[in-house]
C-alpha cells in the first residue's frame, strides 16, 4: 500500500500563528511515518509556502494547493491536516477554498468553522438545545454605546470581547463603568463586532471533545486556575495559569459537563478536535465558546487531556487523517 501524502498546514493571519507553528510541529513529529509521507506547509498573510527538511521554502500553487520542487517534481497532498488557529483556518475561509479546489482536509467543514468562530451565533444556536450562557449585549462598530444602560442590564463586572477572535485576544474584564468604553476600543481592534457579557462567578473548565473511531468522546475536563484576572492570552500560552486535569468537581457535575459538551459538539455537527470553555456556577455549566482548532503544542490542554484519557498523540492525529481519507472515498 502506497503511503499517503499529508501536509501539516500551520501558521495563519493572526497573532496566534506563533502558537500554530508549535502545534504544527507536534503533529508533524507525531504522524506515523510507516503510513504517511508528512510535509510542512506554512500559510501566512503575505505568502504560502512548503517547507522542506532543510527549511528551504517553495511557493504553494494556490490553483490546486500543490508545490513544484527541484527537478520539476510536482507534489500534491492526499490530506491537509489543518492546525491553523484563528483566521483563515479556524473561521472557514481555508476550508471553503479547499472545498472549491477539491482538496481533502481534517477537522470540521467550512460552515461549522465559521459558525463556531462567531461566539454570538454559536451561543444562539446552542441555546435552542438548552445549553445556557451568560447574559450578553452585542454591538457593531460605529453603534452608539450607552454605558449606563449596559451596566443596568448586565451589572458589574462585565467581560468585553471580540465576537470573532481566538485565544482571548482583545478581551477585558471591566470592574468600573469608567473602564467600559476603553475596553470596547480594545475589542474593536480585533473585530468589528463585540460582545459584552455578564460576569459568571464560578470555576472555569476547558473540555476537549473529539470524534474518535466513530464515537463522540470527552477527552477530559481541565480546571483553569489563572494567576491573571481571567484565562487570557498570557494565561493560555505563557504559563500564567494552573491547569488541573481532571477538574476538581464531583461525579454528578462531571457527568453534567460531559453530557453538555457532547451535546454541543453533536448539535453543531462538529468533526475533529474541539475545546469548549465553560464556567461552572452551582453545578451548572455555562458555555463561553467552542474552539475548533485549539492549541496543540506539548503544553496545550488537548494533548494533556488525550494523555490522561489514554490516547497517544500518534493515534489522535492518525485518527484525523484516516477520517479525512475515508470521507474522500465517499
Amino acid at each position: 500500500m502506497s503511503k499517503k501524502n499529508v501536509a501539516v498546514v500551520m501558521g495563519g493571519y493572526s497573532d496566534e500563528y506563533v502558537v500554530s507553528l508549535k502545534s504544527g510541529q507536534l503533529i508533524y513529529d507525531s504522524l506515523d511515518r510507516d503510513l504517511y509521507n508528512v510535509y510542512k506547509v506554512v500559510v501566512l498573510k503575505n505568502k504560502w509556502y512548503f517547507l522542506d527538511e532543510n527549511d528551504k521554502e517553495y511557493p504553494i500553487n494556490k490553483g490546486d494547493f500543490s508545490v513544484t520542487l527541484e527537478n520539476n517534481k510536482h507534489l500534491t497532498f492526499d490530506v491537509c491536516f489543518n492546525i491553523i488557529h484563528g483566521t483563515p483556518g479556524e473561521n472557514g475561509i481555508l476550508q471553503a477554498y479547499w472545498d472549491a479546489i477539491g482538496q481533502t482536509y481534517t477537522g470540521c467543514d467550512f460552515y461549522q468553522s465559521a459558525l463556531t468562530f462567531n461566539k454570538k451565533d454559536t451561543l444562539s444556536v446552542l441555546s435552542k438545545y438548552g445549553i445556557p450562557s451568560a447574559k450578553s449585549i452585542y454591538l457593531r462598530q460605529g453603534q452608539d454605546i450607552h454605558v449606563d444602560e449596559i451596566i443596568n442590564e448586565l451589572g458589574l463586572p462585565v467581560f468585553v470581547k471580540p465576537n470573532q477572535s481566538g485565544s482571548s485576544l482583545g478581551i477585558s474584564k471591566v470592574k468600573d463603568k469608567s473602564e467600559l468604553l476603553a475596553a470596547t476600543e480594545i475589542a474593536f481592534k480585533e473585530d468589528h463586532e463585540i460582545l459584552i457579557e455578564s460576569f459568571l462567578d464560578g470555576m472555569e473548565v476547558s473540555v476537549g471533545v473529539i470524534d474518535f473511531k466513530g464515537e463522540t468522546i470527552v477527552l477530559g475536563i481541565t480546571e483553569i486556575v489563572p494567576t491573571n484576572e481571567f484565562f487570557d492570552y498570557e494565561a493560555k500560552y505563557e504559563g500564567a495559569s494552573e491547569e488541573i486535569t481532571p477538574a476538581r468537581i464531583d461525579a454528578e457535575t462531571t457527568k453534567r459537563v460531559e453530557e453538555i459538551s457532547k451535546k454541543a459538539y453533536d448539535s453543531l455537527g462538529m468533526s475533529g478536535f474541539s475545546r469548549s470553555e465553560f464556567i461552572l456556577m452551582d453545578g451548572i455549566p455555562y458555555m463561553l465558546e467552542m474552539n475548533t482548532n485549539p492549541g496543540f503544542s506539548p503544553a496545550s490542554i488537548l494533548p494533556q487531556q488525550a494523555k490522561h484519557y489514554g490516547i497517544s498523540i500518534m493515534d489522535l492525529c492518525g485518527n484525523e487523517v484516516e477520517k479525512a481519507l475515508a470521507k474522500k472515498k465517499n
